[in-house]
């Protein structure tokens, strides 16, 4: 049966600018936006998750990246622009594209769909239009003030990856690592930090293809609490065995009632993904990276 990996993970919530850029061209430093029913929510983008992934696998192991990523010179490099999934760590999670002709015109584009998918991240507050404002330094001109828009929450995104899609399925591994340990996600970033890293994570090991778990975290006062996946678990929509909580949300009532419905809980994010790896790597008899 084929083992499929999920995960749902809440950042820490903090001041966040996830606007895009240094503003070229305007003054004003926008976030993305999402209508959610009457509300307007803030959202980070897959690719740029997917941006912050690739920094991790650069920074902890580049000579198994294609692609790296030069923040001297702004610019990306490629190892092998032929590419191979095989090879690289990155060209096997991520997938790549080269669309080109051929020499008679034909088609010879060069591509691989990405093994893992990285849902679109969505604030759990709404957003009330909160700006700050800059200056830049030296003599100041009509264009001295910049404004930036700025959301103080924390964002809620979901991973699904199969690692039998893999060529090396003990990459799954590496991803999960990954996800544990994403610094940023670009953005107005480089004039303030933002972590995002997990403070909570929901882990599903499953031979169910569908991933249930996205959008289980919830606002509940000044925490985060899991109403959705508690109901999923006490329906028998989701089997309790199949999920690895960890995090703060383990100090909470949803926490201690997941723990008495059969689900393996940990307080620290690290234990869990910890815990995933074992499990992962038992069920698909997996060979540990090196």
């Amino acid at each position: 049966m084929t083992k499929h990996l999920f995960a749902t993970i809440v950042t820490t919530t903090a001041i966040a600018a996830n606007n895009r850029g240094e503003g070229d061209g305007s003054t004003l430093s926008t976030l993305q936006k999402i209508t959610r029913g009457n509300d307007q929510y803030t959202t980070v983008s897959a690719e740029a998750i997917r941006w912050g992934l690739r920094e991790y696998f650069q920074n902890h192991y580049e000579k198994e990246v294609n692609r790296t990523f030069n923040p001297e010179t702004d610019r990306y490099s490629f190892k092998d622009e032929q590419f191979s999934a095989e090879k690289y760590i990155d060209d096997d999670l991520f997938g790549y594209m080269d669309a080109k002709k051929g020499k008679d015109n034909e088609d010879a584009t060069t591509k691989r769909r990405g093994a893992l998918e990285v849902s679109r991240a969505m604030s759990l507050d709404p957003y009330w239009g909160d700006i700050t404002f800059g200056s830049k330094g030296g003599e100041k001109g009509k264009t001295s003030i910049h404004s930036t828009e700025v959301h103080c929450t924390a964002y809620q995104y979901t991973i699904a990856l199969t690692p039998e899609s893999l060529k090396k399925p003990e990459r799954a591994l590496l991803a999960l690592d990954a996800i544990g340990a994403v610094r940023h996600v670009g953005g107005n970033h480089a004039r303030f930090l933002y972590d995002f890293r997990p403070e909570s994570i929901v882990i599903r090991i499953t031979d169910d293809p569908s991933p249930w778990i996205m959008d289980v975290f919830k606002r509940i006062g000044e925490s985060v609490g899991c109403p959705r996946l508690m109901r999923l678990v006490e329906v028998g929509d989701v089997k309790a065995e199949e999920l690895i909580v960890g995090g703060e949300i383990a100090d909470t009532p949803y926490g201690h009632q997941l723990e008495a419905l059969g689900v393996q809980v940990h307080r620290g994010v690290k234990d869990a993904i910890a815990h995933a790896k074992a499990q992962l790597t038992q069920q698909l008899k997996l060979e540990v990276p090196a």
